[in-house]
């Protein structure tokens, strides 16, 4: 099948993009005050994320204008957005939101060329027929599909969350999709690295995941880091681990804090992350707060103590370059509609509220910014 052709238009805002790559700190957008500002003084790209949902409320795209050097799509480059089905790729929404980003000189993160879980596979994958040859087959599609993608969006993305969530935390085991089904799931990991690399050749790749600090994510923990020490062992050409940061307790409505930590083993697992020479992003940070009083003062300041020290300890690691929010404010927090608090409150799990003002944890961002010690160029 041949490859999609950019439209005269689409060159016109990808070049754009490319442009816009070139300032890698700072929205043409941002105050001194900013969280990109000051994220920029320290070289830490601040950022979060955008979908297509939000492109009709001029004031929450102000905010991000506004404190944000990056964004990356919410779930518009994913599998389920851009493929249809087996014969045709739709990059309407993906194109809108990169378009918005370039328009407003904001660097775009890519989300993600394979989120390795069935569940989250596009629907006509389930029943696909791979023929008499299932494993030509299936590197076919996997190759097409993150080539594809990937060279669309090298021109203005500078890293791709290559694959996302590969790893089932409760047994440790990778897991299974139709396509690892006949080729292996380590595999379909590594071919879509070498592919990505082929397609975006100067773009950062990323593994990205959910393990985390709290002493219950051990297994979750233990399985990422072999795994990356399996694909720098085969010589696969990732360059840095994405951690999401959802932060707080995993899961869990009763009111026990947000969860007991493991620093200890969390310095550890990242010091062996960066010892083989892996760079460090927060990808998706927000705080799971359905734990916490309803109060909303007594709230907020955990929020931002839990955010202050999570941050301080992740921007001791110099390889940590990123800080990316999954939402600037709570008016558009996945989290309301997926795991609900049980006393009926709004989560408040952003830097911003639902009426786009600041929150203590947005205070906590920026004090942990001045904090940090400066990045290498």
């Amino acid at each position: 099948m041949p490859l999609p052709s950019f439209s005269p238009g689409r060159r016109d805002f990808l070049a754009a993009g490319a442009a816009a790559a070139a300032l890698p700190f700072l929205s043409g957008n941002a105050d001194a005050d900013s969280l990109a500002s000051l994220g920029a003084r320290k070289g830490i790209r601040f950022g979060s994320t955008i979908g297509t949902g939000h492109l009709a409320d001029q004031a929450y795209l102000a905010l991000n204008a506004a404190q944000c050097a990056l964004i990356v799509p919410e779930n518009e480059m994913k599998w389920g957005a851009t493929r249809p089905d087996v014969r045709s790729f739709d990059f309407s929404r993906a194109d809108a939101i990169v378009a918005w980003a370039t328009a407003h000189r904001i660097g775009v993160r890519g989300h993600t060329l394979l989120w390795h879980s069935e569940r989250w596979m596009p629907g006509w994958l389930a029943t696909y027929d791979f023929g008499p040859q299932p494993r030509v087959e299936a590197a076919r599609l996997l190759t097409e599909h993150v080539s594809t993608v990937a060279r669309r969006y090298a021109p203005v993305v500078d890293s791709f969350d290559v694959v996302n969530e590969a790893v089932d935390p409760d047994t440790g085991l990778l897991r299974e999709t139709a396509i690892s089904r006949h080729l292996g799931a380590e595999e379909t990991i590594d071919l879509a690295f070498r592919t990505a690399r082929q397609a975006a050749p100067k773009a950062e790749l990323v593994y990205n995941d959910y393990m985390g600090w709290r002493a219950d994510e051990a297994r979750h923990r233990d399985a990422v880091l072999r795994l990356l020490e399996r694909l720098k062992a085969r010589g696969t050409p990732i360059d840095a681990l994405g951690v999401q940061s959802h932060l707080g307790s995993k899961y869990s409505d009763s009111p026990t804090g947000l969860g007991a930590l493991d620093e200890r083993a969390w310095r550890t697992f990242l010091d062996r992350v960066t010892g083989m020479g892996l760079r460090l992003l927060v990808t998706e940070m927000d705080v799971h707060d359905n734990p916490l009083p309803g109060d909303i003062a007594r709230r907020d300041r955990m929020v931002a103590n839990h955010t202050r020290a999570y941050l301080d300890l992740m921007l001791s690691y110099p390889a940590l370059h990123t800080v990316m929010c999954w939402g600037l404010s709570d008016r558009y927090t996945w989290l309301n509609g997926s795991r609900p608090r049980p006393d009926g409150m709004a989560k408040r799990p952003c830097p911003f509220d639902a009426d786009l003002s600041p929150k203590p944890m947005r205070d906590a961002i920026a004090d942990a910014f001045r904090a940090a010690s400066p990045r290498a160029a």
